[in-house]
């Protein structure tokens, strides 16, 4: 079974924001408050299923108080205001990231972050949930089934983590299809 977003291709889905358009070191809640705005008239303009990436190139700092009011603020209304969107941040120096990783721990908020292609978690994140989120990337696509057994958890408890994991809009659920041709929930990340 196809979802609407698998007949679009990535670039398609994907929009990029640059912050660095903001400068290169960005300070107070203030400042990131006037850049949320510009978030979230974006965010507004896509679709269920489609990504903004907000791309640090160019911005060597940002402090706490604007990571938390800027990213803090805006994943918290993902599941409200704009459900089924993805956030995920883009090249980071160490600062931000440092920066970043506080700010949602403090908020029990988890972010993707790309690097290079690689996409880790930050911010708040259990090793199971890590475990999990890592192991869905490296097989692309799967099921609670298949993710249960491969690292040997109940069924259960793998249905847990995965749901936990799309709610934070992590993961993309979708209908698929066993070998059996039986209807089950396939999990991937991003595409």
């Amino acid at each position: 079974m196809t979802s609407s977003y698998s007949l679009r291709t990535l670039n398609e889905m994907e929009k990029r924001f640059n912050l660095g358009q903001f400068g290169s070191h960005l300070w107070t809640r203030e400042r990131a408050r006037h850049i949320r705005g510009r978030v979230g008239d974006v965010l507004q303009t896509l679709r269920a299923g489609d990504i903004l990436v907000v791309d640090a190139t160019g911005v060597e700092a940002f402090d706490f108080s604007f990571a938390d009011e800027l990213f803090g603020k805006t994943l918290l209304t993902l599941g409200g205001e704009y459900p089924g969107r993805f956030v995920v941040a883009e090249n980071l120096t160490e600062c931000a990231k440092e920066n970043l990783a506080k700010a949602l721990e403090g908020l029990s908020l988890t972010i993707i972050e790309r690097r290079q292609g690689e996409l880790t978690l930050l911010g708040k994140v259990h090793p199971a949930d890590q475990e999990t989120f890592a192991e869905v990337v490296a097989v692309g696509a799967t099921s609670a089934a298949a993710l249960s057994k491969k690292l040997r958890v109940s069924l259960t408890a793998m249905n847990e983590r995965l749901s936990k994991l799309t709610n934070l809009g992590l993961l993309r659920r979708e209908k698929g299809s066993s070998a059996s041709g039986r209807e089950q929930y396939v999990y991937r990340v991003l595409h």
